[in-house]
This record gives structure tokens, sequence and C-alpha cells, in this order.
């Protein structure tokens, strides 16, 4: 939307996202809108930066504080009261008209006062003679081309507000929420007298309560549907306004129609079937005489002033009764709607599995495809952005108060969010071939291109400059690495050491990276432009004391020892990081840093080296080994751990040493206060030495991370410091099999991890500092433990990962041979070779495709011979390659021929795999139930493949102050200061708010914290808004299936129950475990607390048998993972004695309550109280 007077624009609608909302436009569903007829109404406006006191935090302000009661008047008659805060800006009051349904269609105007246009960004105690009681009025302003153009779209976004074809297709961060089709809008909803609504059957009484849930959700159901995990409601059917709003063919107007106002024309056909032709003019839009034959762009009928109308809306209204009514009821719906489904994401949600969606008109999309999409960007027209630049700019803001580093991290973030945009946007259009290179003459791999001031190229070893580390392995891994250390250097944020922007897209089977450009890097070779590190292709290397300066600010948190090096020339020179690295000195002054692969220590695990052992758990367990490429490294989080274990061993062993030597003091040995000083300070500095600490006063471990580089020399006052840093690299590579492993392993036992997909996996492992790469050695040690009862869903979920990650790697090398028109054929064949039952051998190409496909489209990109390799590929071949790549990568050996085996061998299940391999390898299928298990027919055909979607790895934003009092809240909250806890739980969420907007991961864990503690506190109204708000959040930012949102759902039932919303909370609950059975199977722990919750419900609502069916499903798995004796197995035999009573099959429950009551005995003793 665009406001005159001022030169800015509020949403752009109005935003670089159109057809959602802006983050800053969000209110709370609670918020008042009433439509004026003639009269005045009254509501409340998000707080923006109003509510934001000195300190920075956003405050709810209310109405009785220095608040002022303006009214606004709209074009018309119309008159609207609010109430705003003196430090609200006057954009907010733009925001307000944006979320009505009367005003939601208006773009182009200004907001007067006495007069005078307002700037947007003046905060209203600043406008000179503003009081209670003034009139603020909505002046229309003359259109220009620009504005009509933004007009047209906005309207084409409202128009299908309420479609979900851009969330299923992940265009425009548009994403996917089903809660309100399971709740039925019935969650916490209440009248104006308090109480709750009665419009759904969670009101009804227990009896005529629908209890029972689909057949493929019930316990111990083998069919596991996909067709049911997104719901198809008539609420989603989308109401049609009008049957076609595109550009007139007339168009440009001729030079006498410009000077006349003329600024384009319009083709509309109603749904009554009137054939419209519109004038878009600087006055507004009126209905002109031009057919498709003859320019007439005389109005339609002169003598009726009211056919001119500022709003093509207005326009629309007059004309088809239809549209008025359809249009009025679609706004009426998207307002109804929660704020959170209508906000667009900072960064695109893909879905792995969407149902058809026929393909819709939109002139305004096909217009841009024939534009440059460089241009397409309103905030600034007809320029490129400088990406470099606003993310140095933004990193340098001042942030010496609160305000300012909320401002700094606000612009951190939308500058940031922008880039990865653009830079997923890039990547696609190269890999689709859509950029032409800057070295075209060059193979493909090797070609690299600029667009939108983004630098692209593959992640390939185009230079062979990893030619003796593992080739393209390497270099895949280094693109990876590179951006963890960016990561890392990013979060200390030395002031005067800056960093790329680097996001990492995998996409068609091609690993491209992303990254601003240095100033002035592409006139000539980056080489020449090194002060700091490599040099002449790596022949060389050099240093440069400002680099050395600042690298030595942040070598402390990043644990890197300082040290010298020998040059080509053999003299000695200071390094504070990798040899790798280069310092490049930009046309800006700036100091840029880069290549930053070798940030963290190598893992010695992964890289045999002549004449060096490991220690001796290393050994026992096989290491050191093989692997594909030598660029192993350990992960930050491992360094962390490893500081913190030596610092704990280094107090025990300090401790120890003191003790010893006060205890053999002998009482007549004289002894004074120097001789102590120098006995402790002899102490201190042998316990140092002993740890590995570089300083022989204090703890201090830090890592050389050139000891094992190649062809690395050192000089001689060096060896000495290298005997210590070999062996702390040697330290830490112990430290991860003998100590992370091991209590990764008993925390999943426990049940303090339950990891329940391949992501969250990933998560848990990353967290206690294990690689990947760790899988396969953690699953031998698994079925080699005492316990591994107890961890078979573990095991489970290992290997899927593994035989999803290999699938992964061999589909990338498979989709790079395949041309683009067979794109599709070969998915599916490939899917059928993985996962189907029927092995049929080669594709099936249709008659004569054969013969067309090798003379279309002959691109370097593909290899011609190579186009049609991917049709001889057979099951077997692939799961001979799955089984080596297995043992390569992961060192475990599946010994499995085909899907089936392997499913039986590791009790997976198809539809698992499918999901996983999906959202690794970025393929998106049909939403349809699939029979994998079909001999005689393939299990997908090309149709089942609806699109492949970029897979994204970006520099995470992160925001301090928030992140520090949401730590001092969880600490109050398990002290049990739970009042405490609270206020700075809300604290927390104003601060990532204002920061992120509501739609990003931090704020959804903080309104599952506050809903968790309302329910404590016994606010359950309360905690069902905060836990509804967390599920939509999760829904969209992390997907509809994630196990996260599976636990938010579960959440948000028990509040349901809680509220004695029985019905909703069983279609949660209900969603819950269908989502959980298609993600993991019904053998995982997690399910066994679901069932029991379940169970309750049923009780409740009167349905025994099929209470009693989950409850003992819940019974089964406790024992089978917490063991007989367990508590957990004690509570279920209680449920289900309880359920029985009630059923008055009282000898049942006698049986389980004797089984309970003997556990609980054993447990926890005669007299307590259980």
């Amino acid at each position: 939307m665009v406001i005159k007077g001022a030169g800015t624009e509020i949403g752009s609608a109005a935003s670089s996202h159109p057809g959602k909302e802006t983050a800053d436009n969000w209110a709370d569903s609670e918020r008042s809108v009433a439509v004026p007829n003639g009269t005045s109404s009254k509501m409340t406006p998000p707080t923006g930066s109003a509510g934001r006191a000195a300190n920075g935090i956003e405050t709810n302000m209310d109405a009785s504080q220095d608040t002022f009661n303006i009214k606004v008047q709209l074009p018309g008659s119309d008159i609207i009261d609010l109430q705003l805060p003196p430090q609200e800006m006057v954009q907010e009051i733009a925001r307000v008209l944006m979320e009505r349904e009367d005003t939601c269609h208006r773009t182009c105007f200004s907001i007067q006062h006495d007069g005078n246009i307002l700037d947007n960004f003046a905060e209203l105690a600043s406008i000179e003679g503003l009081k209670d009681g003034s009139v603020f009025r909505v002046v229309e302003e003359p259109y220009t081309i620009r504005e009509a153009r933004l007009h047209i779209r906005h309207i084409q976004d409202l128009l299908k507000s309420l479609d979900l074809g851009d969330a299923y297709n992940g265009i425009e961060c548009n994403s996917l929420s089903f809660l309100n089709s399971f709740s039925e809008g019935d969650i916490g909803e209440t009248s104006a007298s308090g109480k709750r609504k009665r419009r759904s059957v969670s009101d009804q009484p227990l009896d005529t309560v629908e209890c029972s849930p689909p057949e493929c959700i019930l316990p111990g159901a083998k069919d596991r549907p996909l067709s049911l995990l997104q719901p198809m409601t008539m609420d989603n059917k989308h109401l049609q306004c009008l049957k076609s709003l595109m550009m007139n063919g007339w168009n440009p107007p001729p030079g006498n129609r410009k000077m006349r106002g003329d600024l384009m024309y319009l083709n509309v056909i109603t749904m009554e079937e009137r054939h419209i032709s519109i004038t878009a003019s600087t006055r507004g839009f009126f209905i002109n005489q031009s057919t498709a034959v003859e320019f007439n762009p005389k109005p339609d009928n002169p003598n009726n002033p009211n056919l001119l109308c500022h709003s093509l809306v207005d326009l629309l209204n007059q004309i088809s009764p239809i549209f008025k009514k359809n249009f009025a009821a679609l706004q009426k719906k998207r307002t109804n709607s929660h704020p959170f489904t209508r906000l667009a994401t900072p960064l695109q949600t893909y879905s792995w599995i969407i149902p058809h969606k026929p393909h819709t008109i939109d002139f305004v999309r096909a217009e841009n495809v024939y534009t440059s999409p460089i241009c397409h960007e309103e905030h600034i027209s007809g320029q490129i952005r400088d990406w470099n630049e606003e993310l140095q700019i933004s990193r340098e803001m001042p942030s010496q108060n609160p305000m300012q580093q909320l401002l700094k991290e606000q612009t951190i973030f939308k500058v940031s969010s922008d880039f990865v945009a653009a830079a997923i946007s890039g990547a696609m259009a190269v890999v689709d071939g859509s950029i032409v290179a800057i070295n075209p003459g060059e193979y493909i791999k090797m070609q690299m291109f600029v667009w939108n001031n983004i630098f692209f190229s593959f992640g390939f070893d185009i230079r062979e400059n990893f030619k003796e580390s593992g080739g393209d392995h390497a270099a895949y891994a280094a693109s990876s690495s590179d951006l963890k250390g960016i990561q890392a250097y990013t979060d200390v944020n030395v002031e005067g050491l800056h960093l790329l922007g680097t996001v990492i897209v995998d996409y068609r089977g091609y690993r491209v990276v992303a990254q601003s450009i240095i100033p002035g890097i592409l006139e000539q070779e980056q080489e020449q432009n090194v002060v700091y590190g490599l040099i002449d292709f790596g022949k060389a290397v050099t240093s440069h004391h400002e680099y050395v300066g600042l690298l030595l600010k942040a070598s402390k948190p990043l644990r890197i020892q300082k040290h010298m090096i020998l040059n080509e020339m053999d003299q000695p020179i200071m390094l504070c990081s990798s040899v790798d690295c280069k310092g490049i000195v930009g046309n800006d002054g700036r100091r840029y840093f880069l290549d930053l692969f070798r940030t963290f220590p190598l893992d010695l695990n992964y890289l045999p080296i002549a004449g060096e052992e490991l220690h001796g758990e290393c050994r026992r367990l096989g290491f050191p080994k093989e692997y594909r490429h030598k660029l192993c490294s350990v992960r930050p989080e491992l360094v962390e751990n490893f500081i913190q274990y030596k610092n704990i061993q280094f107090s025990e062993l300090l401790k120890e040493k003191m003790r010893r030597r006060r205890s053999l003091m002998e009482d007549g040995e004289g002894t004074t206060e120097i001789n102590d000083y120098i006995r402790d300070a002899e102490v201190l500095r042998s316990t140092c030495q002993e740890v590995g600490s570089i300083n022989e006063g204090i703890f201090d471990i830090r890592f050389n991370l050139n000891v094992y580089a190649p062809d690395v020399r050192f000089p001689e006052c060096e060896l000495e410091s290298l005997k210590v840093q070999k062996r702390l690299m040697k330290d830490i590579a112990a430290f991860v099999v003998s100590v992370q492993i091991p209590s990764f392993i008993k925390d999943c036992e426990g049940h303090v991890l339950m990891p329940a997909d391949g992501a969250t996996m990933t998560d848990a492992l990353h967290k206690y500092g294990i690689n990947i790469r760790y899988i396969g050695k953690i699953t031998q040690l698994i079925s080699q433990s005492e316990n591994k009862q107890y961890l078979e869903h573990i095991s489970r979920l290992l290997i899927g990962e593994i035989i999803t990650r290999v699938a992964k790697h061999v589909v990338v090398l498979y989709q790079q041979n395949v041309e683009i028109s067979a794109l599709s054929l070969a998915i599916s064949h490939f899917l059928n070779c993985f996962l189907s039952s029927h092995n049929n051998g080669a594709a099936h190409l249709l008659p004569g495709e054969l013969a067309s496909r090798k003379k279309r489209n002959k691109r370097k990109m593909r290899i011609p011979e190579n186009d049609l390799a991917w049709a001889s590929l057979t099951c077997t071949e692939l799961w001979k390659q799955i089984n080596s790549e297995a043992v390569e990568s992961f060192d475990y050996a599946l010994a499995c021929d085909g899907v089936d085996q392997a499913v039986d061998k590791f009790s997976l299940q198809k539809v698992s795999l499918l999901r996983e391999f999906c959202l690794k390898a970025g393929i998106q299928i049909l939403l349809r139930d699939y029979n994998f298990d079909n001999r005689h027919k393939p299990t997908f055909t090309e149709d089942d493949i609806l699109n492949t979607f970029p897979v994204f790895k970006h520099i995470i934003v992160k925001s301090t102050d928030a992140e520090r009092v949401y730590q001092k809240a969880q600490m109050n909250i398990q002290k049990g200061n739970i009042k405490e806890g609270f206020v700075l739980m809300k604290e927390s969420l104003n601060l990532f708010k204002n920061v992120f907007g509501p739609l990003h991961l931090d704020v959804c864990a903080c309104f599952h914290m506050l809903a968790q503690l309302n329910y404590i506190i016994d606010d359950i109204p309360e905690a069902i808004k905060n836990q509804q708000k967390a599920v939509i959040i999760s829904e969209r930012i992390l997907g509809f299936d994630h196990p996260n949102t599976i636990r938010e759902y579960v959440r948000l039932g028990l509040y349901c129950f809680a509220n004695n919303q029985n019905a909703t909370a069983l279609r949660l609950l209900y969603r819950a475990r269908q989502l959980m059975l298609t993600v993991c199977g019904e053998d995982h722990p997690e399910v066994a607390v679901l069932d029991i919750n379940i169970g309750l419900v049923l009780q409740t609502a009167l349905d025994y048998d099929l209470a009693i069916r989950f409850l003992q499903k819940g019974l089964e798995l406790n024992v089978k993972y917490s063991g007989a004796q367990a508590l957990q197995t004690a509570l279920s035999y209680h449920l289900l004695a309880q359920v029985n009573a009630s059923k008055a099959d009282f000898r049942a429950a006698m049986q389980h309550e004797k089984q309970a009551y003997i556990i609980y005995r054993d447990r926890l003793g005669e007299t307590h109280l259980k």
C-alpha cells in the first residue's frame, strides 16, 4: 500500500511477499473490528513502536495511560474512533485500515491532519495541534502507473486470500496450517458473557460425543493412508468472485490517452459472463467502450459519475452483484481467520506432499514472467539491491542501548531474510538455465553466475583445490563447513571483521553456493586481493597484522590458538586461523574473511595419519577410518562440550592435587607464605599442563587448526606446543566416542531424548556435538547394548536415516544426468526402484519418446549420451549402490537386496522412508494413497511427481537480549519462581516478536512456555489461546507433520480437555496420532504417552471399550520401552484399572490395580502415597 506525501510505502500492497500480510501487520484474534454504517466504531490497533518502552521491550499500554482518542474519517461519511498512545506512528492507522473488511482494498491514499499530509513514520506526539477528538482524514490520491499496478496486484491477492494454492506450491512465503480444519473453530472461544460458545460437538452431552476415529488411527492398524494427512474440507473452497481479470491487449495507452490520464487497460469477465474493458487512470477506474477488435477508450456511460471509482473493488461491486456478495464473504472469512495464518513467513516452507490443484489464471504473475525479476522489488523501484552493502551496514549499526540493539537486530534479520529469499530464487534460476554464466565457455560444473548482485557457483571442485582432499566430495562438504564457520564468526561479532552473506541451495541434484559480492572482487583475480592466508593458488601463505589483531579477538570464544608457521621463503609468520582462510580488503575498505571451512578442529577418527596413533577408546571401536574426503571436522557443539568436560576434569584434578600436597606436609617442615605460594603455583602449572591448557596459570584450552594440515611447516619454537595440540586433537576425538556417544545412547534409553524422525534425530545428535557420519557406529553400539530392547525406536530411526541419506546421495548424481523434460518420469522411476515391491526393471517410456528425447534440449548442462541412462536403473542395481554407499559413508552394512528385505529386517515402514527421502531430496509428490506392496504394478507414476523444491541452509540470526531473558525465565521456572518466570517469559516473547515478527521458532517456544505456565496457574482459556498460536507457528515454520508440530497438537488437546472441550481434544489428539503414525509408526515411546492421553479423554466421554484399546496399547509400549517395573508402566495399569472399574469389569480392574500396587511398592516403598 502506498501512502502519498511521505514517499514511503506501508506493506507494499504492500510487501515483498504479496498475498500475505507483513509481519509488522499482525494482530491478535481478539481485536474487535466493527464495520461502520455511517456511524462511529471503536477499535484498538496493533501495538507497534508505541508500546515499546525505553528499554526496547514492547509493553501493552492500556487505554487509560496517556492515549489519544482520535477519529479517522474515511472517504465518504464513515468515521472510526481509535485510541492511540502518543508514541504510536502514523503508519499504524494505515495498518488498521488494511485489516478492516471495508477498507482493506484501498491502497493509494494519504493521511492528513488539519490539511497537512503526515509522515508515515512520525510519532503522534510530534504532530502539532493533536489532542483528544482530533480528526484524521483519509484522502484518496492520484494514481501513477506503478501505484495502479500495486493496487491491481493487491486486489488479486485479496481475491485469492483463502486459496491454499500458493501455500501448497511454496510461493511468496505462504505455508500450510490445518489447525482450524481439525478444531472446527472451537478452540477456547468465548461469548460476551465469558462462557464458551456452544458451536460444535465439544459442548454436546457426553453420551452424544462422537469418539470413533478412522480405522487407520486405531491401535494395531497397519494401513498408513496419506490421503488423510491434509483435510479437504469445504472451508478451503475458494469463493470465486470473478471469472477473469487480466491485462488488455490495447496496452500501453497511446500518447494522446496518456495525456488524459490513462495508465493501463484491463479486461474483466464477471461471474454473470459480462465482458468488460476497464481503464485505470490517475483518477481511478472506469468502464470504457473498447472491445477485442475495436479500441474506444471513452467512458461507457459518461453521464454516470458513479462509474468512476478510486478503487477497482468499488467499481466491480457496482457492475457485478455476485462479486459484491462473494468479495464481502471472502473478506469476512479472511479477517475472521487467525492472524498467524495470514502472515508471510520470514522464509519459505515447502511441503513434501500436496493435493492436485487446478492451475488458475494470474495475469500479474504471468506478466512478471516476461519482465526482469530483478526489478520487481517495489521498495527500491528500478534498482538492484546491493546485498553486501546492506548486510555489512546492518551489522555496523550502533548497539549501545537496548533500543539501538533492537533496531540493529530487526534490520539484520530483515536484510538476511530478504537475501536468503533472493539467493534461493537465483539458485533455482541458475539450475533451470535462466541465467547466463559469466564464463559461458567453461564446462557447466565450472561455470559461475552473477544475478541480482549475488555470486553463484556450483558445489564442485572446479579448480581442483580439493583434488588431494577428496575432489567433489570434499568441495560439497567444504560448503557446509564454510557456512558453519561463518555462523561461528557471526555469533562472535568482532567489530571490523566482515563476513559474506552465504546461502547453500540443493536443487534438482545440484548444490549451488550463493554469496554476496566483495566490492571490486570481480574486477580482478581473487588471489590478487588476498592479504591474509593462502595466495598464489595455494603455493604461498601470507599474514597481516590488522587481520591477526581482529582474529585474536575471536580466538578466545572460538577456542583457536595463535601460532607461527613458515611461509614459502622459510620465514615465520603468525596465523590465528586455519591456513585455508583468506583475508581480502575490498574496494570499500572493509576487511573480509572467507573460506572458513576449517574453523573447527579436524576429526582424527576419520582422518588416518601415518605415524599417529589414537587413544585406546578410539582404536577399540575401529578408528581411525578412511572417509570419502579429508575435510572431516568436529562440530562447534562438541568443542564447547569438550571444554566444559576438560574444565571439570581440571577442577577435580586440581582439588585432588592440593589435598594430597597438604596431607603429605610434615609437621616439622618449616613453611612460609612464599613457599606455599610457590608450591601452589607448581601444582597449578602441572595441572594446566596435564589437561592441555595453553596457559600455565589458568585453564585455557585452544586448538591449533593447522596442526595436521598438509604442507604446513612450523618453526622450532612451535614444536613443544605442537605436542600439546596433537594430544588435544586426539583427546577430542576420543571424547566424542567415549563420552558423548554413550551419553546420547543413555539419554535415549532414559527417554530424555525422544527423536521421532530424521530432523529431530539430527538435532539431538548435533546437540551432543556428534556428526551424522557417526550414526552407523551408534547403530552398532546400540545393537551390542545390554538394554537394546529399550532402544529399538532409536536403532530404527538411525537405520532409516542411513538409507534415506544414502538414497539422497545416489539421486543427486541420478538427477544431474536427466533431461528436464523427463525429470518427473525419472524421479517416479527412481522411487519405484527405491520403495516399490514391483521390480520390472527399466522405466516405461512412451512410444517415440526415446528418439525425441535424444534430439531435444542438448544443453551443455546435460550429457546427451547419458540422457536416458536413468531409464535402465533397476531395483537390484539401486539397492546395490545403497548398500555400498552405506558402508562407505556410515560404515554400516545393510545387507539388503531390496526395500522389502530392509523393511522386514529393521522393522521400517515405507511411508516414513518416503517422507524422509522427499524432504531430504526436495521432491514434492501427489497427496494420495500409495500401494507399495503391489508386485504387478509400479507404485509411482509420472503424474505423482508434482514438483521439486530447494533444500537450503543459511546463517541463523539471533537476538542476544531476547535469548538472555528467555534463559533467565527458564531458570526461574525451574527453581519454582512461577510468577517471576512468567513475567520474564512475556518479556522475552515481546523482544523476539519485535526482532523476528510472530512467525519464528523462538516465538513459538515462548508461546509454548506461556501456555504451560497458564495451565499451571489454572488459567486454562489463556493457555489454550497461547498454545493455539504455538501450533500455528510450528505448522507454518516447520511443517504440518514435523514432530514438534505433533507435540504442540498434543499439548493443545490436553488444554482443551482441561477446558471440558472433549470432542475438540479428541480431534486434536487423533490428528497427532495420525501424523505420528506416518512419521515414525506406532512402535515409539511417544505414542505410549499419546495413547494414554487419548484413553483418558475417551474415559471421560464414556467410551470405555475404545479407551481400553488405547490404554492397552500404551501399556504395551511402556512395558517394551520403559520396562515391566517402570513407574510409567504402573501408571498404565492404574488407568486401565480405573476404566475397567467404570465399565463394571471389577475382576480386570482388580488385576490391573494389583500390578500397579506391586510396582509402586517395589519402586517407592510401602509407605509412599502411591
